[in-house]
C-alpha cells in the first residue's frame, strides 16, 4: 500500500525507544505488583529454575506501543496493533490454561480437536491464525496478498515462539530476525524496530534466568515481526517468507512431538 511507504524520518528510533521505554515500565511495575497470585507468574525453565513471566506482557505492550507510533499510517498501525495483542492474548491463555498439558506439537492439538476436546493449544493456532489473516487483509489490497500476508504474520509468530526453548533464545531470535528490517524506509523499518526494542529491554533478565517470555511475549513479538515483514514486501517476497515458515512450522512440529520442546 503506498500510504506505509512514507512515515516521517526517525520513525525507528521513535518506535525502539519507545518499546524500550514501556516495556521496562511494564516489566518493572509487574515485579513490584503482580496481580493475581504470584505463583501463577512462575514457571520452571528449561534448568528447573524458577523464573517469572514478567517479561511475556511486557513485551507484548512494549511492542504494541511502539508500532503504534503516529508516524505510521493508521491501518498499518491497526494491523500490527491488531496482530500483536492477538497473538500476546492467544500466547497468555496458552501460557495460562495450557501449563503442565504434556501435548506438543500442531498435529497433538488437532488430534485432540478431532475428539471434541478444545485445548489451549488449538486456540492459540486458530487464533493467532485468524488475527493474522485480519491483519494481512488489512495490510495488502489484493487477495492473494492479503493471504500471504497472514500466513507470514502468524507464521512468524509460531516461530519466535518455537524457537523460544532456552534463555534469551527467543529475544536474540527477534533482534536477528527484525534487523534487516531495519534498513527498510517507510512503515516497515518502524515496525521492525518495535519488537526489536521491547526484546532488547528484557533481554539481560531473560538471559540471566531471571523471567522468560513465554507464549505471551514470543507471539507477540513474532506477529509483531510478521507485521514489518508483510508490510514492506511485495507478492514475491511474501511467497518466499510464507513458503519457509510453512517449512519450518512443519519440522518444528517434529522436532516439538519428539523431544516435547514447547509448541
Amino acid at each position: 500500500m503506498r500510504a506505509a511507504q512514507n512515515p516521517r524520518p526517525g520513525s525507528r528510533v521513535a518506535a525502539f525507544v519507545t518499546a524500550v521505554g514501556a516495556t521496562r515500565g511494564v516489566y518493572e511495575a509487574l515485579r513490584r505488583r503482580a496481580p493475581g497470585d504470584p505463583a501463577q507468574w512462575q514457571r520452571k525453565n528449561y534448568a528447573g529454575r524458577t523464573v517469572d513471566l514478567y517479561a511475556g506482557p511486557a513485551a507484548a505492550v512494549g511492542a504494541a506501543l511502539g508500532a503504534a507510533l503516529g508516524t505510521v499510517p493508521a491501518r498499518t498501525r491497526g494491523a500490527a496493533g491488531l496482530a500483536v495483542v492477538a497473538a500476546g492474548a492467544c500466547g497468555a491463555y496458552d501460557d495460562i490454561a495450557g501449563a503442565g498439558d504434556p501435548r506438543r506439537g500442531f498435529r497433538a492439538h488437532l488430534a485432540a480437536l478431532r475428539q471434541r476436546e478444545v485445548t489451549s493449544g488449538a486456540v492459540k493456532l486458530f487464533g493467532i491464525g485468524a488475527a493474522g489473516l485480519a491483519a494481512g487483509a488489512l495490510l495488502k489490497e489484493r487477495p492473494a496478498d492479503k493471504l500471504l500476508a497472514g500466513i507470514v504474520i502468524a507464521g512468524t509468530a509460531h516461530l519466535v515462539n518455537l524457537v523460544d526453548v532456552a534463555p534469551g533464545r527467543a529475544a536474540v531470535a527477534v533482534l536477528g530476525i527484525g534487523a534487516p528490517g531495519l534498513l527498510r524506509r517507510g512503515a516497515a523499518g518502524a515496525l521492525a524496530a518495535a519488537p526489536m526494542g521491547a526484546a532488547a529491554a528484557v533481554l539481560t533478565e531473560d538471559l540471566g534466568e531471571r523471567t522468560m517470555l513465554g507464549d505471551t511475549g514470543a507471539h507477540a513479538l513474532g506477529a509483531a515481526l510478521g507485521a514489518a515483514i508483510a508490510a514492506g514486501n511485495g507478492r514475491a517476497g511474501l511467497a518466499v517468507h510464507a513458503a519457509a515458515l510453512i517449512a519450518a512450522a512443519v519440522y518444528g512440529d517434529e522436532v516439538s512431538r519428539l523431544a516435547g520442546s514447547p509448541m
